[in-house]
Order: structure tokens, then C-alpha cells, then sequence
């Protein structure tokens, strides 16, 4: 492994380094020309799902109450909206009726991607005994990944750097494209509306029932029920029935993490609101992450998280028809310096 110029030690099982020392794709570099064919091999009827929801779901700000719904709204034209403009208005000649909008968008408020920006870890990079704000790949808080405000215990300094992910941002999924073979693992239909936390062995006995087999370079998705359960809310969430009621990933499982590292996924993705259970477990550790999961794939593997998709009608779909691998399409908006990113993924069959 090449010296890396920003860090001598890396998190003990994570990809750091493995794909060279300024690498910002992680485990992007596993979805190959062979992947995107093995996923067209998956195309057999030509059917596609539309696997977002739409963009003003989940509806208000409960779920998370620093994510708000889209502000949609026209643009000015000589200071009216810029919206069903017959354009004689202006040049009685003209035929057009022109019509213009712009949005207001938290980037993460429904069907979503996490980047590797999203979340990182505190880690003693440099082997000295002093843990660092750090992302994957060990770029820095502050600077890589830049907000307005440093904090060192209970002092604040101003940052001279521009907020925004300089590095790690949603620009380099753009690029990639994701587009590659995907398996669906239906948890709604071995635990229901449980509300079970799925852990290493729940997950097991679904893998070995269905037999699905999920290979490195995989998209890997995980059907819990809560796209419909949201959708049935009509945009007004009934935040305890959501959690209650569907399965999430133990983060606090060790072993469930463990086989996340083997399985060499690309992604996990989920219609629930953050693949793993949240709150997590309590952890009897001194420090513990609060997003252990989140932790595990963003911060050390590389492994991007989906959230909030609509997997259902594909999941019904593919269970009627004894399959569990399709084509997935999802590139995120080719956004520089943004963290997360809104996704209209399709699935081809």
C-alpha cells in the first residue's frame, strides 16, 4: 500500500488505501464493466419500476425535524411568475406560452443516497494517541469536509474554508454512473410488520430461504414494508407506528458488520429511513457511534447507504416471478460539494 499523506494508521478492517492514497470512490471501484453486464444479463422482460418516492414524502419535518419538504415555485419574469407566460405579452408575433420553476431542496428528505461524506468518525489517524474528526479515506473535517464552525471540546474558531464537501462529495457517484447488477432481499416477507431488528441470523435465514446470493460489486436492497406504510400516511407520518412496525439492520450486531465487510456490497439500500435500526442499541463501550452501521459502511468500507426508496412493487414483482437480481440504474445529481443527494432510480427486469 502506498504512504498516504493523510494518515499512517487506518480503521482496523476498512478499505482504506485499497483503491490508492486520494481515492474518494470506495467501494464504487468494485462495480466494473463486468458488473453493469452481469446486471443487463439480469433484463429479461424489459419491464422498469420507478423505485422513488415521490419528492414531498415523507411529508412535514418529523422524521427529521432539520429536513423540510420541497419549496417549489416559479421563476420572476418582470417580477411575476414565470409560469403559463403567454409570450405575445412581450412580442404580439409570438406563439409560446413558456412556463419556468425553480425548488428549494434538503437534499436528503426522501428517496436518497448517503455519500461517503455523510458521516465519519472520530480516529486517531496519525498514531499519536490524539483521535481526529475524519471521513473515509482519512480526509479531514474542517477542510475536506468543511462546515463553518471547528470544535475542540468546548471552544469554537471561525474556518476560513468555504462549507461543502471539497472532497467525498456527491460528484464523484455522478461520474460513476451506478448502474450494475442489484439483489432484493424481501425482509417484509419472512418478518412482516414485526418491527424486528435484523441481525446477522435473521438475516441469514432469509439469504438461505430465498436463496439469494449477494456477490462482491453487488447493489444490495432490503425490502422492510415502510414505503408503503409511508405512503399510506399521505404525507402526515405517524413516526412511532413507522419504526414500530418494520425491520431495520442491527448495527450493534458485530457479526451482521462482519458479513457487510465479506459480502463486498457497493451499496445497501433500504425503503426504510436509515437501513439500520435508529436509535441503535445501547452500547455499554465508553464512546460509541450513535450510527454504528452508518459508521461501519460510510466511514470505513465505502459502502454507500440508499434510504427511503420504493422497493415494494419490484419486491412483489420479483418474488411472483422466482427472482431476486435485477439491472439497477441510480446516479445521484452531479452535485459539487454536496454530501447526500434525492435519486429517481430505476430497475430494469
Amino acid at each position: 500500500m502506498a504512504p498516504n499523506p493523510r494518515w499512517t494508521r487506518r480503521p482496523e478492517g476498512s478499505t482504506w488505501g485499497d483503491w490508492g492514497p486520494d481515492d474518494q470512490l470506495g467501494r464504487l471501484n468494485l462495480l466494473t464493466r463486468e458488473k453493469v453486464l452481469q446486471g443487463i444479463a439480469e433484463v429479461k422482460e424489459g419491464r422498469t419500476f420507478c423505485l422513488s418516492l415521490p419528492l414531498d414524502y415523507p411529508g412535514g419535518a418529523l422524521l427529521n425535524p432539520r429536513r423540510h419538504p420541497p419549496e417549489l415555485m416559479p421563476t420572476q419574469r418582470e417580477g411575476r411568475p414565470n409560469m403559463a407566460v403567454p409570450l405575445r405579452c412581450y412580442d404580439p408575433t409570438a406563439l409560446d406560452v413558456v412556463c419556468d420553476d425553480r425548488v428549494l431542496l434538503t437534499l436528503q428528505y426522501s428517496t436518497q443516497w448517503d455519500t461517503l461524506a455523510h458521516v465519519g468518525q472520530m480516529f486517531d489517524v496519525d498514531g499519536d494517541g490524539k483521535p481526529e474528526d475524519v471521513f473515509y479515506n482519512g480526509y479531514r473535517a474542517g477542510s475536506d469536509v468543511a462546515g463553518p464552525v471547528l470544535y475542540d471540546g468546548l471552544r469554537e474558531s471561525p474556518n476560513s474554508v468555504p462549507t461543502g464537501a471539497h472532497k467525498l462529495g456527491v460528484e464523484n457517484m455522478a461520474v460513476s454512473c451506478i448502474q450494475g447488477r442489484a439483489v432484493m432481499i424481501d425482509l417484509e416477507a419472512h418478518y412482516g410488520r414485526s418491527g424486528q431488528v435484523i441481525g446477522y441470523e435473521e438475516l441469514m435465514a432469509v439469504l438461505e430461504k430465498d436463496q439469494v446470493t449477494v456477490e462482491p460489486g453487488d447493489l444490495v436492497c432490503l425490502r422492510t414494508g415502510f414505503d408503503r406504510l409511508l405512503l399510506g400516511m399521505n404525507k402526515q407520518p405517524d413516526v412511532a407506528q413507522l419504526f414500530a412496525t418494520t425491520s431495520a439492520l442491527d448495527g450493534r450486531d458485530p457479526r451482521l458488520l462482519q458479513w457487510i465487510t465479506d459480502s463486498g456490497a457497493v451499496a445497501l439500500i433500504s425503503d426504510n429511513y436509515a437501513v439500520e435500526a435508529h436509535p441503535a442499541r445501547p452500547c455499554l463501550d465508553d464512546y460509541c457511534a450513535q450510527l454504528p452501521l452508518h459508521g461501519h459502511c460510510l466511514f470505513k468500507l465505502g459502502c454507500y447507504l440508499g434510504e427511503m426508496w420504493l422497493l415494494s412493487d419490484l419486491a412483489d414483482w420479483l418474488r411472483a416471478h422466482g427472482r431476486n437480481r435485477f439491472l439497477l440504474t441510480a446516479p445521484p445529481l452531479r452535485l459539487p460539494g454536496a454530501v447526500g443527494s434525492p435519486a429517481t432510480p430505476v430497475a430494469t427486469v
